[in-house]
């Protein structure tokens, strides 16, 4: 069963980076995850990661977009950790 990635995204203008993010972790990780994005209906800022439910990187809470090797580390961790979970 693939593991739950989700992206709520402002839908203003982040979906790029949404498709970016999704492509880099479907080659890091092809065939185990289901990810899935969701672009808000107003300007919100927002660029959020929930994987397996939990909330892993936030904009809002000052992350910042995933445009570093460690912001996409953390994530690539976080998803290893719930991999390994089943």
């Amino acid at each position: 069963m693939a593991l739950n990635v989700r992206v709520v995204y402002c839908g203003a203008g982040y979906k790029p980076k949404y498709l970016q993010l999704k492509k880099k972790l479907e080659d890091e990780f092809p065939g185990c995850l289901d990810i899935c994005g969701e672009g808000t209906p107003q300007v919100t800022g927002f660029f959020e990661v929930m994987v397996a439910g939990k909330l892993v990187h936030s904009k809002k809470r000052g992350d910042g977009y995933v445009d570093t090797e460690s912001k996409f580390l953390k994530l690539v961790a976080a998803i290893k950790a719930a991999l390994a979970q089943g």
